[in-house]
C-alpha cells in the first residue's frame, strides 16, 4: 500500500484491540503508520478512565471487548467497518515533532483534512484551540474536542489522542464512517434516564465519512504522508 521509497514504515494488523493498544513504541522510534482493524466490536477506555464506567455484564452478553489505550481521553467505540483506526509514530528527533503538546497534532490534522477533501467531504478544518470539554467528554471521546482533531461544520469526524515517550509520540487516530452513540451507551454503566439523555445530546456531535472502505481511507492517508 505504500511506496518502497517512502520514509514511513507501514503495518496492517487485524485482531483484538487490547493487545495492539498495549504495544510499545520502538526505541529508537521510527516513522511508522499502523493500520489496525478490529475483528469484533470493542469499547476502548482512555488511560485514566475507571473500569467502573463500563457495564461489564452487558458487554460480556453482547460480546463486546473492553480494552484500554495508553493515551488519554474518553471512551471510543470501535466496530468493523465503522471506524478506520490508524496510529502514527513520530520520533522525537523528527522534523514533524513539536515539543508543545498543544500544537503537536496540528500537522496531522491537516493531513486528515486533505484526505477528507479527497474523499469528497468538503469544509473539514483542524481544531487549533485548547481542549473543549462538555458534560459528556470525560466519558466519551467524541463528545469533546482536542487540538489537532478534525471537524466538518460543528461535527467531529477524526479523533486524535497521543502518548509521548522519550523516544517519540504515538498518535492514535479514529476516523468515523458513521456515528451512532447507541451501541456504546448500551455497555456503559448509566441509568436508563442518563442513557436516553446521552443519546439525544450526543447524536449531533459527530458525523462520518460514509460507507467508504477503510483501505481507501488508509491509501489516501499514506499518499499524503509520503510527501512529508
Amino acid at each position: 500500500m505504500i511506496a518502497p521509497e517512502s520514509a514511513w514504515k507501514f503495518e496492517h494488523h487485524v485482531g483484538a484491540a487490547a493487545p495492539f493498544h498495549g504495544r510499545e513504541v520502538d526505541d529508537p522510534a521510527i516513522r511508522s503508520v499502523w493500520w489496525f482493524e478490529v475483528s469484533t466490536p470493542a469499547l476502548v477506555l482512555g488511560s485514566t478512565q475507571d473500569l467502573n464506567v463500563v457495564d461489564h455484564e452487558a458487554a460480556a452478553v453482547a460480546g463486546i471487548e473492553v480494552a484500554r489505550r495508553r493515551s488519554g481521553g474518553g471512551a471510543v467505540w470501535l466496530a468493523p467497518g465503522l471506524v478506520t483506526w490508524v496510529d502514527v509514530v513520530v520520533p522525537a528527533t523528527d522534523s514533524l515533532w513539536d515539543d508543545d503538546i498543544g500544537r503537536s497534532a496540528h500537522w496531522l490534522g491537516e493531513v486528515w483534512v486533505e484526505v477528507l477533501g479527497g474523499l469528497g467531504l468538503a469544509g473539514a478544518r483542524v481544531h487549533r484551540g485548547p481542549m473543549v470539554t462538555t458534560p459528556w467528554s470525560g466519558l466519551i471521546c467524541f463528545a469533546g474536542l482536542g487540538p489537532g482533531e478534525v471537524m466538518v461544520d460543528s461535527h467531529k469526524v477524526v479523533g486524535v489522542s497521543q502518548r509521548r515517550t522519550r523516544s517519540g509520540a504515538r498518535f492514535q487516530c479514529a476516523v468515523l464512517h458513521g456515528w451512532d452513540p447507541g451501541p456504546m451507551l448500551a455497555v456503559l454503566d448509566l441509568t436508563d434516564d442518563d442513557r436516553v439523555l446521552a443519546e439525544r445530546v450526543l447524536a449531533p456531535v459527530a458525523r462520518g465519512v460514509g460507507l467508504v472502505d477503510s483501505r481507501v481511507v488508509v491509501e489516501a492517508f499514506l499518499a499524503v504522508l509520503a510527501r512529508l
